[in-house]
């Protein structure tokens, strides 16, 4: 059986505030299903018409889950459809900053072409370490990586990495020690 070696390293707080625009559905797990957005006080769907990996990975990296992977539909949604036609750049840090049009009634006229995604759902990792499933904690935030502050990392926070990242149990060691 594998074992996973959690080192933490004191580092700055990270802050994860954030307004929900987007959520996946029906998929199975927070980081594939069908997607939805928060427009005009209610949530609805997204046209798949002319939906691409390009618009499925701002999707990703606003909830922070990784790189896309593929864009399968999750069934129709219900409710309204609130955006169409997306063209997304790959630059942008949310779907509602993508361009899209208001009039697309003639691509969309039901929720059979809802828009999909499947996202790796890499959101942490191991850095500087002798192995992959040891070394320093890092996360994936705004498409940077950065350290985890270790005031109240515990061992039910290294299982979760380590189950993450598929590295069996895990042995947690002090700050600057490698077990």
């Amino acid at each position: 059986m594998d074992s996973c070696v959690a080192l933490i390293l004191l580092s700055s707080t990270i802050s994860f505030t954030t307004a929900v625009s987007v959520r996946l559905v029906d998929g199975g797990s927070r980081c594939e299903g069908r997607v939805e957005v928060y427009r005009d006080d209610q949530w609805g769907t997204v046209c798949g018409y002319d939906w691409d990996m390009t618009d499925a990975a701002v999707v990703c990296r606003e909830l922070d889950c990784g790189e896309a992977q593929n864009i399968p539909q999750f069934g129709p949604g219900s409710g309204p459809i609130l955006m169409g036609l997306v063209q997304c750049r790959g630059s942008e840090s949310t779907l509602n900053s993508c361009d899209f049009y208001s009039y697309y009634e003639q691509y969309c006229t039901s929720h059979d072409q809802d828009a999909g995604v499947t996202c790796s759902g890499l959101i942490s990792r191991f850095a500087d370490g002798p192995h992959l499933c040891s070394g320093r904690v890092e996360v994936l935030r705004g498409g940077t990586w950065s350290t985890v502050c270790d005031a109240g990392f515990d061992q039910m926070d290294a299982e979760v990495v380590c189950r993450e990242l598929g590295c069996g149990l895990s042995h947690s060691g002090s700050a600057g020690e490698w077990l």
